[in-house]
C-alpha cells in the first residue's frame, strides 16, 4: 500500500480491523458461523483501502445506513442490545471521521487510470 499519510492510513487499517473484529464478535453473539457474513465484512474492510478519490464518502454512508437500519430494533430491547448500540456509535465515529479527517481523506485522493 502506497499511502499519502500513515496516520490516516494506520487509522483506515484500525476501522477495517474494527469491521472485521465486529462481524466475528456478532457471529460469536449470534450462536452461529455464516461465511456470507464475513465475507461481506471482507468485502468491507477492502473498500477502507480503495483510495479513489471521494471514495471516503461512500464508505462512510455505508456505515451510516448500517447504522440507520438498525438502529430501531437495538433501541427497541436496549437492556439487552447494549453492544450493538455501542458497535453504531463506533460505526458513526467511523463515517464521521472518514469524512472530516484530513489525514484520512487524504489517502483518498487517487483516480482511476484506464488506459
Amino acid at each position: 500500500m502506497n499511502a499519502k499519510n500513515e496516520k490516516g492510513r494506520n487509522c483506515l487499517i484500525a476501522m477495517a480491523a474494527y469491521v472485521i473484529i465486529k462481524a466475528v464478535l456478532n457471529m460469536i453473539l449470534a450462536g452461529g458461523f455464516s461465511l456470507s457474513g464475513l465475507f461481506i465484512a471482507l468485502g468491507t474492510a477492502c473498500l477502507f483501502f480503495i483510495w479513489i478519490k471521494k471514495f471516503n464518502y461512500v464508505i462512510a454512508a455505508i456505515l451510516a445506513i448500517v447504522v440507520a437500519i438498525h438502529l430501531p430494533a437495538n433501541l427497541a430491547h436496549i437492556g439487552s442490545n447494549w453492544i450493538y448500540l455501542l458497535e453504531g456509535v463506533i460505526d458513526i465515529v467511523c463515517a464521521v471521521l472518514l469524512v472530516t479527517n484530513e489525514d484520512i481523506k487524504e489517502n483518498f485522493s487517487g483516480t482511476i487510470n484506464f488506459s
